[in-house]
């Protein structure tokens, strides 16, 4: 029984260091939990969007109020969970993705893909034509502060759009100038991060400066 016991522990520590290790490429800070690397990961994903649409899937700002209008309101669109919602609904979700500190409003007459239907007063979200190549990121550094963290994530890009090659599907992973770095077969997708750790000097990087508040992050720059 204590030898079960001891290997499950075992196994435990195994794989959270495998969740770490596939979240986040380098990390000198130590007393970041696997919990703090989770969180931080899923609340990028949410504001992180389709440079074909927004020009870069994460523009630079110096704080909230100073980030381009399409991706601000497109990463509320993304996160909206009906494609029919109400002026507050808008408003309502910005706040809960960007905090207080957001002081812009939505404009009534709605935007090039949530458009304003005056009939039933609410607004609609649209489609939009996407591309093949996957706007993607890694967690690279995440450093502690004393009301937050300082996150550097790596951007690349996946290629979807090759066809057939001697039988196989690839994915190429790009850099965001869409200059090839690599590729896998689709059946390893898994491998993309690891073409991806191991090119990092071929990748442009991003500082993203994440506010801890009443246990929500709130992205208060990037450059």
């Amino acid at each position: 029984m204590k030898k079960l016991i001891t290997i499950i522990i075992i196994l435990g520590i195994i794989f959270v260091g495998m969740i770490v290790y596939k979240n986040i490429a380098i990390n000198k800070t130590t007393s970041i939990s696997v919990q703090e690397i989770n969180q931080i990961e899923t609340y990028v994903t949410k504001i992180y969007m389709w440079k074909e649409i927004t020009g870069q899937a994460l523009p630079d700002f110096e704080e909230i109020n100073q980030a381009e209008d399409i991706w601000l309101w497109e990463v509320v669109k993304k996160n909206l969970e009906e494609y029919e919602f109400t002026y507050e609904q808008i408003q309502e979700k910005a706040k809960e993705l960007f905090g207080e500190k957001l002081t812009k409003e939505f404009p009534k007459e709605g935007t090039e893909y949530i458009i304003y239907d005056e009939k039933v007063d609410k607004y609609y979200a649209i489609g939009m034509g996407l591309d093949q190549l996957e706007d993607s990121f890694l967690l690279n550094e995440i450093q502690k502060t004393q009301d937050g963290y300082e996150v550097e994530i790596v951007e690349y890009l996946e290629d979807y759009s090759q066809t057939l090659e001697e039988g196989e599907d690839f994915i190429i992973i790009r850099n965001t100038e869409e200059e090839e770095i690599g590729k896998v077969n689709s059946t390893q997708e898994e491998q993309v991060k690891e073409i991806v750790k191991n090119n990092l000097d071929q990748l442009s990087k991003k500082k993203l400066v994440l506010k801890l508040e009443n246990g929500k992050l709130y992205v208060e720059n990037v450059r």
